[in-house]
């Protein structure tokens, strides 16, 4: 974090070279840290020691506080909304601890129960006299969605059952965005905003954990074969949930305005290792022109940049995302097939910020040595940070099994490369 780190933001998102490479972590569900490392991290920098604070439940991410971001020379702060993932408020912070030992901050509100092995088995707004909608095994480091899918009867499937969470924000809502805006607006760095409500289709928020009773259609598989089978319903969902979107990001801008650099449009994965969930026909078809309603008014309207996540082998969608009005893309999935980090930064380097893709977590990250991590890093920032356009950060989340040693080399390299 310096002084010019808001400025060196700004030009890496218009595709202009920094002073230096700009550095996010923690500013989004998919650009975070595990509370395991956090915790890590903090000791690291000699702060001081007190449970972490999960601000993401499902997958236990850490809070990045203000001393952390100090520490770890940040450049993005990164805002979301006053309810987890869950539909649990983040107030009344109360310490739990987790099957691995650690001491950690949970929501007042994030009430809990067991199954008969002993799981975890959180329920929808810490309810639990209604049945749990995520569970985290023993042996776990974070929670899976339970899902509640019942039978789909298509004579009578009903646009709002998939609807029932995407409403108009309320009054509480913009002041809660108001003042959490107004609270960072003199930090001197980025802000990217996860406002929510623009996601469409993202298959993590399809079984609606947050939910009592979700109704529709709320099966992972289901909904997968539903883009195929039921093309007209699905886009008549998407229709409806993008005008909804847009009234929304209308109240957002008048109470945030240009406060904000960067909005986080929708995590809805495309990519598998070695090739698409859709073809670029279907995507041209059922997700594009929705992405691109949203796009449009955000950069007709507002100064804001979108941000798509997508992990896995995307080339062939890359196009289409550009299309769609995307200004960033993350990650930069480098293990993936047809993902080499040359080819992409020749071609989309001028038309598309690459934001993650700063290290391989799934195989040099976990599996090698801190200087191979090093020489991997160096690599990365040298072919995706020439000319502006890039954003460092790891390929996804940082999990809680990785070599600390090898965090620490990626720090370091970082440290001699800015």
């Amino acid at each position: 974090m310096s002084e010019s780190s808001r400025k060196n933001f700004i030009r890496t998102l218009n595709h202009k070279q920094p002073d230096r490479i700009v550095v996010d972590f923690g500013s989004s569900p998919v650009t975070g840290i595990h509370a395991v490392v956090v915790e890590k991290l903090r000791d690291y920098y000699g702060l001081e020691k007190r449970p972490v604070k999960i601000i993401e439940p499902y997958q236990m991410l850490g809070e990045i506080d203000e001393n952390l971001q100090r520490a770890m020379d940040v450049d993005v702060i990164g805002l979301g909304g006053e309810k987890n993932m869950f539909g649990i408020a983040n107030s009344n912070w109360k310490v739990h601890k987790t099957f691995w030992g650690q001491e950690v901050l949970f929501p007042g509100d994030f009430n809990y129960t067991y199954s008969e092995n002993g799981d975890i088995l959180i329920h929808p707004e810490g309810d639990t006299s209604v049945p749990p909608s995520a569970m985290m095994p023993k042996t776990g480091y974070f929670f899976d969605a339970i899902e509640r899918q019942g039978p789909v009867d298509d004579a009578n499937l009903k646009l709002e059952d998939n609807l029932e969470e995407f409403g108009r924000v309320t009054e509480t809502d913009l002041l809660f965005w108001k003042k959490q805006v107004e609270d960072v607006s003199g930090s001197g760095m980025g802000v990217l905003a996860n406002l929510g409500g623009t996601a469409l289709g993202d298959i993590a928020l399809v079984p609606a954990v947050q939910l009592k009773n979700p109704k529709g259609i709320r099966g992972v598989s289901e909904w997968y074969v539903s883009t195929l089978i039921r093309e007209d319903f699905i886009k008549e969902i998407f229709d409806r949930q993008t005008e909804i979107a847009i009234e929304n990001l209308k109240d957002f801008y008048s109470v945030i305005g240009n406060k904000i650099d960067v909005v986080y449009i929708c995590g809805a994965d495309f990519g598998t290792q070695n090739s698409t969930f859709c073809s670029p026909e279907t995507f041209a078809r059922v997700w594009l022109p929705y992405y691109k309603k949203v796009n449009d008014w955000i950069h007709q309207n507002t100064g804001w940049k979108t941000f798509k996540h997508s992990c896995g082998s995307i080339i062939s969608l890359l196009d289409l995302f550009i299309e769609a009005g995307f200004d960033i893309i993350n990650p930069v999935q480098i293990n993936a097939e047809g993902m080499d980090p040359v080819i992409l930064k020749k071609k989309y380097g001028n038309r598309i910020v690459f934001w993650g893709g700063g290290v391989d977590t799934q195989g040099v990250f976990a599996f090698g040595t801190p200087e191979q991590v090093k020489d991997q890093v160096k690599r990365q920032c040298s072919i995706l940070s020439e000319g502006g356009g890039f954003v460092f950060n790891t390929i996804h989340n940082i999990q809680a099994n990785v070599p600390f040693s090898n965090v620490v080399a990626m720090l370091e390299a970082l440290k001699e490369l800015r």
